[in-house]
């Protein structure tokens, strides 16, 4: 467990009492662990690095104000005597060794949960085991354990495929393995899409952003899940496998309807491609939900645009949230395509946009909402390429 030198209090939890960080107590040690993972990294990080790793813990008595200042008291401080830093690498190298390359099973029929040697053994595994669930990092299957009291055997546990895990430059697409994490696949998305910065750091907290990844937000599925809508407008290819056989299509035909997907009991995603960034294009994303950090969103909006000559020759306009599945706006799309990118053509294609989706109402956002923010949200982006010194979001004087 986590403890000072001498078996006393850790550096953060003494600034957490020093500084009054804790009143109840139910979010306490949440944030402990994230502040305690954020001090191992080194260094005297600023207010907004500190906001950062703790957008995974909701505090409801304190404000983070003294939580903040409790972390920047326990940065300011050496690590040297750490008993937790001195062991880690021992503990990592003893966790590496008990990888002997060979298959684990623990249990029969629905109790049975499998750890593949490799990524063919997964694909002999699924073939023998057909509906078995796949567990990656958990953060959607965990849920369904904990919230929904779900029974998910037979499991085949893969986070731990390093052929899943890769992430290549093929032709100058990039392709993430679909056990890629959000947090390692952050910079290779961000340095060639920029804009993707601004929604890997929306989703979920540090935990979840290390342990969830790229495909299973994909394979589960979720007409809200907030890697589809990007990947769509930038034209990712997803494949799949099935035994030593893959098959390759494009993302957004993998959704068929609300829980169902293209996807064979016995087949699971392998990979996912991305072409390469295109000079001519233009690329946003926008993510709209009621709470900024730690939220589901309301709607999830993803557009890229081919610009020739002042004139829409390509245009891509996806969205999570406003139907069954993520999906293209093909009415607006074709009412973009061959006009120029003026306000006029926007204007067209937001109107074009209730040709394209009739929303739902729930505890989100209203159906209305939701359409008047698809709209809004692509006047924005025409702002934001046409006039980039418009401000687009509101900000704090001084």
């Amino acid at each position: 467990g986590l403890r000072g030198p001498g078996g006393g209090l850790h550096a953060v939890q003494q600034a957490m009492i020093d500084r009054h960080g804790s009143q109840c107590g139910f979010c306490t040690p949440g944030i402990v662990m994230a502040l305690a993972a954020l001090w191992m990294r080194g260094g005297q990080p600023s207010e907004t690095v500190i906001e950062q790793a703790l957008q995974g813990n909701l505090c409801r008595c304190t404000g983070y104000a003294p939580i903040i200042r409790a972390a920047q008291d326990a940065c300011a401080l050496s690590r040297d005597a750490d008993p937790l830093l001195a062991r880690g690498e021992a503990v990592a190298a003893a966790l590496r060794d008990m990888r002997d390359g060979a298959r684990v099973e623990i249990g029969d029929g629905a109790e049975r949960l499998i750890a593949p040697a490799d990524a063919d053994d997964l694909a002999a595994a699924l073939i023998a085991n057909p509906g078995a669930t796949l567990v990656a990092g958990a953060t959607d299957v965990g849920l369904w354990v904990t919230k929904q009291m779900r029974r998910i055997g037979p499991a085949i546990f893969i986070g731990h495929l390093d052929a899943l895990r890769r992430i290549e430059t093929r032709d100058g697409a990039l392709t993430l393995g679909a056990c890629v994490s959000y947090a390692d696949a952050w910079r290779a998305l961000a340095g060639r899409w920029p804009a993707m910065d601004g929604l890997l750091s929306r989703i979920g907290g540090a935990q979840v952003r290390a342990m969830g990844t790229i495909g299973g937000n994909i394979a589960n599925g979720s007409p809200i899940g907030d890697m589809p809508p990007p990947l769509i407008a930038l034209g990712a290819t997803l494949t799949l496998r099935r035994g030593d056989r893959r098959r390759s299509l494009p993302l957004e035909d993998f959704f068929l309807d609300y829980g169902r997907q293209d996807r064979a009991p016995d087949e699971f995603v392998e990979s996912v491609a991305i072409p390469a960034p295109d000079p001519r294009d233009r690329f946003a994303v926008y993510k709209i939900s009621k709470r900024r950090d730690e939220d589901i969103s309301a709607v999830c909006a993803a557009f890229r645009l081919r610009l020739e000559g002042g004139r829409v020759t390509q245009a891509r306009l996806a969205f999570g949230g406003m139907a069954a599945t993520p999906r293209r706006a093909a009415a607006a799309e074709a009412a973009l395509v061959g006009q120029p990118w003026d306000a006029a053509s926007v204007k067209a294609a937001a109107a074009a946009l209730a040709g394209d989706f009739t929303p739902l109402s729930d505890w989100r956002a209203s159906a209305q909402y939701r359409a008047t923010v698809a709209a809004n949200l692509l006047q924005r982006f025409h702002l934001e390429t046409t006039a980039p010194d418009i401000p687009a979001r509101l900000t704090r004087a001084g």
